[in-house]
């Protein structure tokens, strides 16, 4: 039976035979009981202390071996097994390769999954530009990213109330820009979605030239946004400037 928790053949026959006595076992005796080739039996011996299975003491000059209940090696394997099950769930398959294609997305609820996805899978940092109305689906999720050490950093359109420490609200001052999202995770992957006769449709690459320009246009918007809450009053009192930023963001 301990061949399905991935025990060897010798160190299941070598447990079972130290097991089935009620005293401390040596070497040789071991050897006898278990039919394993004298051979072997400090190799696998060694491999059952490791695993915590078989106890060892000094008597004299002699070894002597013992073997821990097989209720507490049942016990050990269910954790350590539950352990294994932990680290397995959060492993995750990097992609090992760069593709440069644009890929193309039409469908609403797609380009959302596709948001959702990319969000959950972002290891180190999230940027991410979007109306509050949009941003608010996704509010818990990057809440929860930013909990678990991930740099997120938004610009909300219209303002969103969140727990997130890098968020900036851009409330126009102007009249309302057409509808956009910009997600970049981990520096590596864009998706910008648009309005185009009232459909959203979106681009989703791995493109490095791309990523680090909308990168660029991202802390741009970033950067307008703080300047026109400091200062859009005055701003928008020199009609160049206020020409500028109607051909911008806002």
């Amino acid at each position: 039976m301990l061949q399905k928790f991935g025990f060897t053949q010798y160190e299941s026959q070598v447990y079972e035979a130290i097991l089935a006595q009620d005293e401390p076992l040596d070497a040789t005796t071991i050897v006898s009981a278990s039919n394993v080739p004298k051979a072997k039996i400090y190799e696998v011996l060694n491999r059952l202390i490791d695993k915590g299975i078989v106890l060892t003491t000094m008597d004299g000059k002699k070894k002597l071996y013992m073997a821990v209940d097989l209720q507490t090696v049942i016990h050990k394997i269910k954790l350590d097994f539950d352990k294994d099950i932990e680290t397995l769930k959060q492993y995750k398959i990097k992609r090992t390769f760069t593709d440069e294609h644009i890929w193309t997305l039409k469908d609403e609820s797609s380009i959302a999954s596709n948001i959702e996805q990319l969000i959950e899978e972002a290891d180190s940092s999230i940027l991410f530009l979007a109306w509050n109305e949009r941003l608010e689906r996704y509010r818990g999720l990057l809440e929860q990213k930013e909990r678990q050490g991930v740099y997120v950093e938004v610009l909300a359109v219209g303002g969103l109330e969140s727990t997130l420490t890098r968020k900036y609200s851009l409330i126009p001052l102007l009249d309302a820009p057409e509808p956009s999202q910009l997600l970049i995770v981990d520096h590596a992957y864009l998706l910008f979605a648009g309005l185009e006769n009232e459909s959203w449709k979106a681009i989703k690459t791995m493109s490095k030239p791309i990523v680090k320009a909308m990168t660029d246009y991202f802390y741009h918007d970033v950067a307008l946004t703080q300047i026109t809450k400091k200062y859009g009053e005055q701003l928008l009192q020199d009609e160049e400037i206020e020409r500028l930023l109607t051909r911008l963001i806002y």
